[in-house]
């Protein structure tokens, strides 16, 4: 699954600079997290870093957006090889 940043959130800035992947951006009034680039840290940590920080616990996983930890890792692999293309 992917995250999702609910109502709860506060905008307090922790969790966007620390998501490896950059899925994490400001929407009309709170943090979103792109599911496209949310692979909820697999391949770079253990746990997902935004929930970790997040102050609130406004950062529940998305129960729209299934992906078992296989398709989660091949998406990490396809964002870092498209951030390695000039």
């Amino acid at each position: 699954m992917a995250l999702l940043i609910n109502d709860y959130c506060i905008n307090c800035d922790v969790c966007e600079p620390e998501c490896p992947n950059g899925a994490i951006s400001m929407g009309p009034e709170i943090y979103q997290i792109d599911p496209h680039k949310c692979t909820e840290c697999v391949g770079h940590y253990d746990e997902p870093q935004c929930q970790q920080v997040c102050p609130v616990e406004c950062i529940p996983f998305n129960p729209e957006w299934r992906e078992s930890k296989e398709e989660l890792l091949a998406k990490y692999q396809r964002l870092q090889a498209l951030a390695k293309m000039p």
